[in-house]
């Protein structure tokens, strides 16, 4: 789990929650809770390696914050004041399913949209790992946040999947490095934010917290190190089926639909993957400096 958030950005509570609530058979407010915190502790790892590879948008994640903190503690606060009641339980693998369900369609969108970016570079003639200028727009940018942290606060599902897709729609040009290590340090007062929330409104388990832990901080730190040296194109296919087919199984899915769904998914994203790679291998590498075109 450490290794394809560090990787990817994505995956932390979209894949521990469901494993948590499907195979452990934890309840899924303190899997929601617990996760959160082990987020917490890993996100800055993660964050440092990206910081010392100067792959952080410092601007835009300041205006990301400025959304997601708010919101995810009012996310926690509202799934707190009816986690504990009376069949709600049930009811939270419904709401987990679907912000799965969300964060997979978010994550081949994305795909799709970094293959029109390839196409659009190509065409122009543009060095595909040059990052083009662009200007923050804080209206679109704190919306993300509030989304995404609300997501996060009520399932945490978002953090990474929900909002780097969401970044990629507004701002179609930003490097894939430069949107993971956005996005995992934007993720450390988000998390901070509705980690206190279950706290104090939640179902934190501490030596599941730890337990979990001990195996994720050394997969975070490789996977932030192999993020900021390139995208991570092979992990993603199987991360998508993984989530597809968790988010199904949480809204009761028979297992025919769950594996035929999860199949369609893998294969879809490797093939925008591989059509994306054409496409890169099209463009022009970045020219030295001091060399003559």
């Amino acid at each position: 789990m450490g290794l394809i958030v560090g990787l990817t950005g994505m995956g932390g509570g979209a894949l521990l929650t469901p494993l948590l609530v499907l195979f452990f058979r934890v309840a899924p407010l303190a899997a929601i809770s617990s996760d959160l915190l082990t987020s917490l502790v890993m996100k800055p790892l993660g964050a440092m390696v990206h910081v010392r590879q100067r792959t952080v948008h410092w601007r835009l994640a300041v205006w990301l914050i400025a959304g997601s903190v708010p919101s995810a503690f009012a996310g926690a606060m509202v799934i707190g004041a009816i986690g504990h009641a009376s069949g709600v339980q049930g009811n939270l693998k419904l709401i987990i399913g679907g912000t799965l369900c969300a964060s997979v369609a978010m994550m081949v969108l994305r795909q799709a949209l970094e293959l029109r970016q390839r196409r659009r570079d190509a065409l122009m003639g543009r060095p595909g790992d040059l990052e083009p200028p662009f200007e923050v727009r804080p209206l679109h940018t704190v919306a993300i946040g509030i989304i995404g942290g609300f997501a996060v606060g009520m399932t945490s599902v978002g953090a990474g999947s929900l909002i780097i897709a969401l970044l990629l729609i507004v701002y179609p040009g930003l490097r894939p490095a430069a949107l993971v290590g956005t996005d995992i340090v934007q993720a450390i007062p988000l998390v901070a934010a509705a980690t206190l929330g279950h706290l104090l409104f939640g179902d934190v388990q501490l030596a599941l917290t730890t337990s979990l832990l001990l195996g994720a901080l050394p997969g975070v730190y490789l996977g932030a190190r192999l993020s900021a040296q390139g995208p991570a194109a092979l992990i993603r296919p199987v991360l998508t089926g993984v989530l597809l087919a968790s988010a199904l199984a949480l809204l009761g899915a028979s297992t025919l639909l769950v594996a035929t769904a999860a199949t369609v998914s893998v294969i879809a994203v490797a093939a925008l993957g591989t059509w994306r790679h054409v496409i890169s291998s099209t463009i022009p590498p970045v020219p030295e400096i001091g060399t003559v075109g």
